[in-house]
């Protein structure tokens, strides 16, 4: 019987019960954390863009590409609330001063700001 072209690439099989499963490894990755911003990301690629997603996983880069979006956001999301605190005058004598209104304020910052990461990062 002739070779396939994976055996003829180097590619082994293994036997199990009836049939012959291709022995396939992915590339070893180095584990990083992912934070709320990655896992978004992942959630999103996984459900629109599978091409990419499983580009991804398979070249072992997956990881590293999410952790870095993940520090991006994280990044761009501080910036972001810091500005727009300064901006808006939201400062810790207001804080101290009228708690409540300081709490609305920030929740709505937070809020902005979130939906600007989402837009620029998260959701492309």
């Amino acid at each position: 019987m002739a070779k396939s072209l994976f055996e003829q690439m180097g590619g082994t099989y293994a036997q199990v019960a009836d049939y012959l499963l291709p022995n396939l490894i992915l590339p070893e990755e180095e584990q990083k954390s992912i934070g709320i911003w990655g896992q978004r990301h992942a959630r999103y690629l996984k459900q629109n863009h599978k091409v990419l997603y499983m580009n991804l996983l398979t070249s072992g880069k997956l990881n590293a590409y999410l952790a870095d979006i993940d520090e991006q956001a994280e990044a761009m999301f501080s910036q972001l609330v810091k500005e727009m605190a300064d901006k808006q005058g939201v400062t810790e004598h207001l804080k101290a001063t009228d708690q409540m209104a300081w709490v609305g304020k920030m929740n709505a910052i937070r809020n902005a700001a979130i939906e600007i990461v989402n837009k620029e990062l998260i959701f492309v």
